[in-house]
């Protein structure tokens, strides 16, 4: 099958013949419609999350079941699907109370194995990892949900009781960040957006959002979408009493250590909380909100691009403020 595949960190995504996946006697293989392009693949290319190499890339995808493993109970051939970017094992505690994002024995297709920049991909555990998509969401904003939408859906919906007159102030607006902004301007909130690309705040206003150049003491909940020292401390800052922080952002690197203002913290009784996707069983109400059009995870695709071209639009995220906002979706042809 064509997937696209890089030899050595850094080096140049190009378009291979390669092996078809296996299919795992508990898994099942998805010939893949469409996949997001996402920064988290752009950190293992560039060495920042380690990955075994010759490597393909690709984590958020949508498509159809094209085989299924014999221990497998829930799915079939035929059977329009998507998955978390965490496939949980299935077995341990964790998985079995629901908790599969934080599974001790957990795969990532893009991550631990050969991934969705592909015409199929394999998925582990699979009565656990596919979702069933409602006949009314279309693969392309399918290939969306994932990693970003579906992470910021859990960030804003997950982590304890949301007011109805919060403030959300939302730090980067790419995939995860935009998403964040239109999940709570469905959800009747205020959202403020802080980004330094024009273009990723002009979409963040046109879902909803009010720009800002910074926030202080003001946010009830504040999301880093980013993920930087930088972005941290601030998000942290920008909380009133009380005030809850979700890291989301992957922190890589020397930002894996930095420093928070703990006495704000510890003073004002801040939240901190890191949030790590989304498990399949928690899919249902985010896909209901999808399907009855109340959320549009399509309004945030800005690009769609042959497979072929996956590889550039995953260099391209080397540009520190990117001159154009959204997510990319590659499709197979």
């Amino acid at each position: 099958m064509r997937a696209i595949v890089y030899d050595a960190v850094g080096a140049t995504p190009h378009v291979a013949d390669v092996p078809e996946p296996d299919c795992p006697p508990d898994g099942a293989v998805v010939d893949v419609r469409a996949t997001g392009i996402c920064r988290s693949d752009w950190h293992a290319w560039r060495g920042h999350d380690p990955v075994p190499l010759p490597h393909t890339p690709g984590h958020e995808f949508a498509g159809v079941v094209s085989a299924v493993g014999p221990h497998v109970k829930g799915f079939a051939v035929g059977d329009r699907v998507t998955a978390p970017f965490v496939n949980g094992c299935g077995w341990c505690p964790f998985c079995l109370a629901g908790r599969a994002q934080i599974c001790p024995n957990q795969t990532q297709p893009g991550f631990t194995h050969p991934g969705s920049y592909a015409e199929k991909v394999q998925v582990r555990a699979a009565d656990t990892n596919l979702v069933r998509l409602p006949d009314a969401v279309d693969f392309v904003p399918a290939a969306a949900l994932g990693c970003r939408f579906a992470t910021a859906f859990r960030a804003l919906t997950g982590h304890g009781p949301v007011a109805d007159d919060a403030v959300v102030a939302v730090y980067g607006c790419g995939g995860v960040g935009l998403s964040a902004v239109m999940i709570a301007a469905a959800l009747k909130l205020r959202v403020l957006a802080l980004d330094p690309s024009p273009a990723a705040t002009a979409m963040a206003a046109s879902l909803g959002a009010v720009v800002v150049p910074s926030v202080v003491g003001e946010a009830d909940i504040a999301i880093d979408a980013y993920g930087s020292a930088e972005t941290a401390e601030a998000s942290v800052r920008s909380l009133r009493r009380g005030g809850r922080h979700v890291q989301v952002g992957l922190m890589l690197g020397v930002a894996a250590r930095a420093p928070l203002p703990w006495d704000l913290v510890v003073s004002q009784e801040l939240e901190i909380v890191g949030s790590h996707g989304m498990a399949a069983v928690d899919y249902p109400p985010m896909l209901d909100l999808v399907a009855r059009g109340r959320l549009d995870p399509g309004r945030l695709v800005s690009s769609v691009v042959d497979l072929s071209e996956a590889g550039a639009a995953l260099t391209a995220m080397d540009s520190p403020i990117p001159d154009h906002a959204g997510i990319t979706v590659a499709v197979p042809s």
